[in-house]
């Protein structure tokens, strides 16, 4: 046929004979044709797995399936190679083209955070594939569909950069409505930053999706960053300089200024810490991460202004004399009067403040310690004075409500975040589940009682039910009842003291 001139209908014929075997052993790999619609409507958690399917059919197809009917186009048209290729194209190209048409539907979908991870998957599988195919696909036909792999293989990675784009206007549109109780970790940071820690697993091969694309980037310059830094360590940094942003506005929405402090320092830890001994921090480089522990320990100490500043001001001597009008009346009154706002201020800031959040066990260590040796010193010398006064100073112990260890441990139960309250309320559905479990057991154990007597006297069941339950019934809900009196009283007896303690 060649020979007569008709070479290329041949190979033509020859490739739809082999295109059925191709396509069979393509659906045995798991996969069958779908449309660009189709697949685009389809629940993303329903292609996760079809996506797996994929990557390991797409290596099955190109790594073995292609090869074995290249050879065997070779050997059919030996000493005619245009032929050969066209025979193989035609056998070959619509099964790949199938596959390649599923990461191009992929690509094309939505930009969720979510599907970064599968697409690098699908991308990893084509940029292995491609230097094999290089030779194979490389002649007149059949460079066609080594261009469309090439093809799906950009629009993989410009589906990765611009879920990178999606994630910086997903942290910009959320709203600063609802403030975090207690000032703890808010959802965004905890998502954004897990979010990133497991995406820059594949660093590798983010960095060359990022620089694919490096002349056309449109992340602004960082100036913490040097120009050599690559595109994804530029990208990395400005999404954390965007999440920073976004979080000092919400920290705005607190009336509490130390509250607002005790925020940032909470996401800000957060962020340190995930950025830490990973690939992220590898990114954001160890200039980032110093300036990160500096601006967190900035807002410990503006906390501390904001909190304490007004509490030490009150233990200073300043006005009330030298050593001379300390042993006055007149001195030891106004240190009286200055004892008794300390206390105010110290009990005002311990009762909001032990429902404050320092999610960080050191953190909330630290930031105790320094807030104690902020005080206790100044609370010691003032009390050490007061005692050195006159006539007060004979009766201070009647003027001191707190000594110097009571302050510490008020100022070691701050940022606990209401967890007392918590234990105390599990600890009382604990006893009632245990209670309830004694009880249901005993109503088994007093229906077993019943039948008993039913069978040996006789008795009316509806009569000794009616009798048994007007007895026990309302002694069970004067149980519950007490038992819940008992525990409110419990949760609250701290309050209640320190509201007495007030009123004196």
């Amino acid at each position: 046929m060649v020979a007569a001139g008709f070479g290329r209908e041949c190979a033509e014929a020859y490739g739809v004979s082999r295109r059925g075997f191709v396509d069979e052993s393509v659906a045995r790999l798991g996969l069958r044709p779908r449309s660009a619609d189709e697949v685009q409507a389809t629940r993303w958690a329903d292609l996760d797995d079809e996506i797996a399917r994929w990557v390991k059919a797409a290596k099955m197809a190109f790594l073995i399936l292609v090869p074995s009917e290249r050879r065997l186009c070779d050997r059919v048209f030996a000493s005619l190679p245009p032929f050969s290729d066209l025979a193989f194209a035609a056998a070959c190209r619509p099964a790949a083209a199938g596959l390649l048409s599923f990461a191009d539907a992929i690509a094309a979908g939505p930009r969720e955070p979510e599907r970064i991870f599968r697409l690098v998957d699908m991308y990893e599988a084509l940029r292995d594939l491609l230097p094999e195919l290089d030779h194979l696909l490389s002649e007149q036909y059949s460079a066609t569909l080594r261009a469309e792999v090439v093809t799906a293989h950009r629009a993989l990675g410009a589906a990765i950069r611009g879920i990178f784009l999606e994630l910086e206007n997903l942290i910009r549109r959320d709203p600063a409505k609802a403030a975090v109780p207690g000032g703890g970790l808010h959802p965004i940071t905890r998502y954004v930053m897990n979010y990133l820690r497991a995406a820059c697993a594949s660093r590798r091969t983010l960095e060359e999706v990022m620089d694919e694309d490096a002349a056309g980037a449109t992340v602004p310059p960082d100036p913490h960053h040097p120009p050599s830094s690559s595109s994804l360590s530029l990208q990395v940094a400005w999404i954390m300089d965007v999440l920073q942003s976004n979080l000092e506005a919400k920290s705005k929405i607190y009336p509490e200024t130390p509250l607002s402090f005790i925020f940032l320092m909470n996401n800000g830890q957060y962020m340190t810490q995930k950025a830490k001994d990973s690939e992220l921090g590898a990114l954001l480089g160890e200039d980032w991460i110093r300036r990160q522990i500096a601006m967190v320990r900035r807002w410990g100490n503006d906390y501390q202004r904001a909190s304490w500043t007004k509490v030490v001001a009150v233990l200073r001597m300043d006005g009330i004399g030298g050593a001379a009008a300390s042993s006055s009346a007149a001195a030891g009154k106004a240190m009286r009067e200055r004892l008794r706002m300390f206390n105010t201020y110290v009990e005002d800031i311990w009762r909001v403040q032990t429902g404050w959040v320092v999610a960080d066990e050191q953190l909330r260590t630290d930031l105790r310690l320094a807030v104690a040796s902020l005080v206790l010193p100044a609370y010691r010398n003032f009390v050490g004075r007061l005692r050195m006064t006159g006539e007060a100073g004979k009766q201070a112990e009647r003027y001191l409500k707190y000594s110097v260890e009571d302050v510490e441990a008020r100022i070691n139960e701050l940022f606990e975040g209401g967890r007392r309250r918590f234990i105390a309320e599990a600890m009382f559905f604990l006893f009632v589940s245990l209670v309830s479990f004694v009880l249901t057991f005993g109503v088994l154990k007093f229906d077993m009682q019943m039948q008993t007597q039913l069978e040996d006297a006789g008795s009316d069941p509806i009569k000794l039910f009616a009798q048994e339950s007007m007895y026990y019934c309302p002694r069970l809900s004067e149980l519950i009842s007490k038992i819940w009196d008992l525990t409110q009283i419990s949760i609250r007896i701290s309050d209640v003291r320190l509201a007495q303690s007030r009123s004196q």
